[in-house]
């Protein structure tokens, strides 16, 4: 039986940043999300539908790390030396089995969030991604457990009644400018 994307992580190499991004090494995926965090670059994307629904993911009961929470559309690790682009193209369609129409880049962001549940740190140099999706995504279960298209209105909703990745506030905050040029509103993202 082949292994899991999360039984290999400790076999995953991620690239270590300094805190302008620049490469300054490699470290196995575990050990670099272990206390206290290594500053490793990471990418997030967010894809919205035609009616402007901001496409989430509630992760996999068997994720290591953050399992059953929602997130943004999708998010990742580069491979040492992958542009980050391709690699958040790369990850979309391995997680929801859906290729984004359109990409295009939405800044980036740099945070250190220890996650309570697992121990675990995400200190990330993150890429940040926005763009549209025009067909119904098809999840790997190993990877996600549901998807839900929102709107500004059940977002909220949804965050004051249930758990969300720990990274999802930032990123979705320093996404805002790029995701109202694009959905083509100021009001609610």
């Amino acid at each position: 039986m082949p292994q899991s994307t999360d039984a290999m992580a400790d076999q995953v190499m991620l690239e270590l940043v300094d805190e302008d991004g620049r490469t300054v090494g490699t470290a196995e995926k575990l050990s670099a999300h272990q206390a206290p965090g290594r500053l490793h670059r990471a990418f997030s994307v967010f894809l919205f539908d035609a009616a402007g629904r901001l496409l989430l993911q509630r992760r996999a009961l068997g994720k290591y790390h953050s399992p059953g929470v929602w997130s943004n559309t999708c998010c990742g690790h580069p491979y040492p030396g992958e542009p980050p682009f391709l690699a958040a193209t790369r990850r979309t369609v391995e997680e929801l089995g859906v290729a984004p129409a359109l990409l295009r880049e939405a800044g980036t962001v740099t945070y250190h969030h220890p996650d309570p549940q697992s121990g675990l740190v995400e200190r990330e140099y993150n890429h940040l991604f926005a763009g549209l999706v025009d067909r119904t995504p098809r999840p790997a279960p190993d990877e996600v457990a549901d998807t839900a298209f929102v709107t500004p209105e059940e977002l909220a909703g949804m965050r004051e009644s249930g758990a969300f990745s720990a990274w999802f506030p930032t990123v979705l905050d320093a996404a805002r400018p790029a995701l109202r040029h694009l959905t083509g509103t100021s009001a609610g993202w």
